[in-house]
């Protein structure tokens, strides 16, 4: 915390955004009118990292907007086709992604950092080290019917990797996959493969079994900038940089990057520091729904379109990543240790409050006591987010 950020009014920045409309099934058919559109061919995509100064894959000027295809972390990754992988589940192949089958035709040549294929990274013009780049989600659409999450006995919060892991600990009873498993594969018992459509009162949702349905909240569980020199976040307190200092997809940081944000969806706007000239933002990660904390390490792991307007903010100065929407406002802390990720977000409220709203400390610290909600929004990738919500309700002006 450098204490350093300008007094700015945030209150109002999506009033002007006009919304793509709701949420359907398939690729984004309607375009905003000039936006850029970015594919997510494998010229277009990194493996597992957020690079440095790599070339852009495109360039948009302040305000622009950009309509970004991803592709999801699970099934074009594999030692086996997208076919084989998504054909164990009874996927056709015409409903799999050629983006996804051409990445994984690339993985020979690749160099992988992370487990995330980003599409990136988008220069934005006028963007310096210093400036805080606004990120406005104006849209997210599922490109395929389907998503995947995976499960195991001692994955994701019961890893022994996991800070609160003790000796002796048990995992959950999920049997291994047979002898003969291709890849792995033991659908509905590691790799769950569930449908997402519209239900009968015409709401998406995912339909986890034939008793369960659960209303997607779609979101890029990765959105961030590339990383200053000496900025370099490992998966655990204590890892040691590669050699080439690569910021692999895994942990987020200041720079953002795999936050897995349920909140980072259509609607809210996302503010991120910049440590680089044209900021260098990357995206992916999509999931159709997630609960708060991703406990199982994966999400519903779900290719998606995002549009995205990126503005250019001279006037703010940001340590950490924080969001937006016409109800909140959203504070974060992000740390190896969860109790430092709460004290983090309790004073990064406390600085909002004073900066922003012209507290005393002892008055923002109150109000942060009483009436801010603070939770544990992901758990599973090294560090560790608390995210706090002001509620602009609070506030008669």
């Amino acid at each position: 915390m450098a204490g350093r950020r300008k007094v700015v009014a945030l209150a109002g920045v999506l009033a002007a955004i006009v919304l793509a409309g709701p949420a359907g099934i398939g690729e984004a058919k309607e375009r905003t009118p000039r936006a850029t559109h970015v594919p997510a061919t494998p010229e277009n995509l990194t493996y597992g990292a957020l690079p440095r100064d790599a070339s852009p894959v495109a360039t948009v000027k302040s305000g622009g907007v950009a309509v970004v295809d991803t592709i999801g972390a699970v099934g074009g990754t594999s030692t086996v086709s997208p076919e084989q992988y998504f054909g164990a589940f009874g996927v056709r192949p015409d409903e799999i992604l050629k983006d996804v089958k051409d990445f994984w035709a690339s993985l020979p040549g690749r160099t992988r950092s992370g487990p995330h294929p980003l599409t990136g990274p988008i220069y934005v013009e006028g963007a310096e080290p210093g400036d805080v780049l606004q990120v406005d989600i104006i849209g997210l659409r599922t490109r395929v019917p389907y998503g995947v999450n995976l499960t195991a006995p001692f994955s994701g919060v019961l890893a022994p990797t996991y800070p609160g892991f003790r000796p002796g600990d048990l995992g959950l009873d999920i049997p291994e996959p047979p002898a003969d498993a291709i890849a792995g594969l033991f659908p509905n018992v590691r790799q769950h493969l569930i449908r997402t459509g519209l239900n009968r009162k015409g709401e998406e949702v995912a339909f986890f079994s034939k008793d369960v349905e659960v209303p997607l909240r779609k979101h890029l569980g990765v959105m961030g900038v590339a990383p200053a020199d000496n900025m370099w976040v490992g998966s655990t307190p204590d890892a040691e940089p590669p050699a080439d200092r690569m910021q692999g997809s895994g942990p987020p940081g200041p720079f953002g990057g795999n936050m897995d944000i349920s909140h980072l969806g259509e609607g809210w706007t996302l503010y991120l520091p910049v440590f680089r000239k044209g900021a260098q933002f990357f995206a992916g990660d999509g999931h159709g729904a997630e609960g708060d904390g991703e406990v199982s390490g994966t999400a519903i792991e779900q290719s998606l379109t995002g549009t995205l307007r990126f503005t250019v903010r001279k006037d703010m100065e940001l340590d950490l990543p924080r969001l937006e929407n016409p109800r909140a406002w959203v504070v974060m802390g992000i740390d190896h240790d969860l109790d430092r990720a709460m004290r983090i977000a309790v004073l990064e409220a406390v600085e909002f409050l004073v900066e922003e709203k012209g507290m005393t400390p002892a008055k923002a610290y109150s109000l942060a006591s009483v009436a801010v909600d603070f939770h544990s929004a992901e758990v599973v990738d090294g560090t560790q987010v608390v995210i706090g919500t002001i509620r602009k309700s609070l506030f008669k002006k």
